[in-house]
């Protein structure tokens, strides 16, 4: 080594070691969440808000088996615009490629299951994304449909593991969706079921939908995260109302499509509900945030 620039040896005896102090836990902020990877943490924080431990996320997947949604019919023109005030989005990776600018910030849940339209047996999915991709496309999580009591039930719960198994090797987690057919009653009894077994399955948060008695038994029996989806277009008040019981039950957040993007005013609907789930605002005061910023709102 001798006429080499070696790096300089650090003698110093002063060091801080601050052996008095233990060494800091820091834990993790979601349920049942703490034994993973790095990689499956951060992309997690990146989904929901470690501050409140909750989230906002807008689906915008429908089109992955009924085409053009209203409300959907121009992604670039509905969507781009309002992105930013949702914490994560759940959508395709034909939208997603096409149409999110690659500058944006917020977490992005990958639709990861499909196959039949809604002309068929919508419960015949495969899984339809390969796990390369979603690590290529820079994702934070992916979603598959569990049709839980559904024809193709088994073969559903098996995309769902498989998802799982890959989102392990390279740290994406999972988020089970609990569908529900017309066939099948949107109970406690039924939903605690459905979200349970995609929990003890392995996926690492489960959405599912709100129930106006027992939701807090699901939520306490599932030990991982349950965001609640929004369903059905309800008027503003009243899926505000819904997204406070769900979140005042125990659900770490709600994952809303229609009653957001189909709003007279989505930018003020996704930031009124934003004000629900983070701030803990009644129904009535984040309804009164959605009015005025209707009023501001400039037509598209």
């Amino acid at each position: 080594m001798k006429g080499e620039h070696v790096p300089e040896a650090d003698a110093r005896d002063d060091k801080q070691f601050h052996a008095d102090i233990p060494a800091l836990d820091h834990g993790f902020f979601l349920k049942g969440s703490g034994s993973y990877d790095w990689g499956m943490k951060n992309r997690l924080a990146r989904i929901f808000r470690p501050e409140s431990g909750r989230t906002v996320m807008l689906a915008i997947d429908h089109g992955y088996f009924q085409g053009p949604t209203t409300g959907l019919e121009r992604v670039d023109l509905s969507i781009v615009p309002i992105a930013p005030h949702a914490d994560a989005l759940m959508l395709t990776r034909g939208i997603l490629r096409s149409t999110i600018p690659a500058t944006h910030r917020g977490g992005i849940v990958m639709r990861a299951s499909g196959g039949p339209s809604i002309l068929k047996e919508l419960s015949d999915e495969r899984v339809a994304v390969d796990m390369e991709d979603a690590v290529r496309m820079g994702v934070h999580g992916v979603a598959v449909q569990v049709f839980v009591g559904g024809e193709h039930e088994t073969q559903s719960v098996e995309n769902m593991t498989k998802l799982v198994d890959a989102g392990y090797r390279v740290g994406i987690p999972v988020l089970g969706v609990t569908a529900v057919g017309k066939e099948l009653t949107r109970d406690a009894r039924y939903l605690g079921l459905a979200t349970r077994i995609c929990a003890e399955l392995g996926a690492q948060v489960v959405k599912t939908y709100y129930c106006d008695e027992g939701f807090e038994k699901v939520t306490a029996g599932c030990p991982v995260p349950i965001v609640m989806a929004g369903g059905k277009k309800l008027p503003e008040l009243e899926a505000l109302e819904m997204a406070y019981r769900a979140v005042q039950e125990g659900a770490a957040g709600v994952d809303m499509g229609r009653n957001i993007f189909q709003s007279e005013s989505p930018a003020a609907m996704i930031q009124a509900v934003a004000k629900v789930v983070h701030e803990d605002a009644q129904p009535a005061e984040a309804y009164e945030l959605f009015q005025e910023l209707s009023g501001a709102a400039v037509p598209a």
